[in-house]
């Protein structure tokens, strides 16, 4: 999916603003100046830690209503510190809300732990403690991909 914008100000529609990058965005955000060049070129190009710092504060923004203009203005000369700061703030109240509550429930007259996490209102997913899907990184992506699911829904 293409970052689709308004012609005045460059403001995303919902659709890109909830949508993941693609790599046309990605060219798109480098030869307007959100995004700095990648190291190489064509097919040998890299993209190293500050571009997804870059990237994940770009999609932050845009869902807030930001227009790409103003993401600009506030990304420039933001050092790599800076940046990972703001995107972390961001972030935090996200990545926080649920990952590791611990609910008890009784199967078989025996005891299991189960992780709990909390997607939106209405919406939990429960994983056993035992299985290799309960570890925080596991339980954030699948978070995360609910939620993706749930915003390409509103389409």
């Amino acid at each position: 999916m293409t970052a689709l914008v308004d012609a005045a100000g460059m403001r995303p529609t919902n659709a890109s603003a909830r949508a993941a990058p693609s790599a046309r965005s990605v060219r798109f955000y480098v030869a307007n100046g959100l995004l700095d060049r990648p190291e190489g070129a064509g097919t040998a190009a890299t993209y190293n830690y500050r571009h997804f710092l870059q990237l994940l504060a770009i999609k932050i923004r845009q869902r807030e209503g930001a227009t790409l203009e103003t993401i600009k203005a506030e990304m420039s000369g933001l050092t790599g510190d800076a940046l990972e700061r703001r995107v972390a703030t961001s972030l935090a109240p996200a990545l926080g809300v649920g990952a590791d509550t611990a609910a008890r429930t009784t199967d078989d007259s025996r005891s299991m732990a189960w992780r709990r996490v909390i997607v939106a209102d209405g919406i939990e997913v429960h994983v056993r403690e035992d299985s290799p899907a309960a570890r925080d990184e596991s339980l954030i992506a699948m978070r995360e991909a609910v939620r993706a699911a749930l915003g390409r829904g509103n389409d």
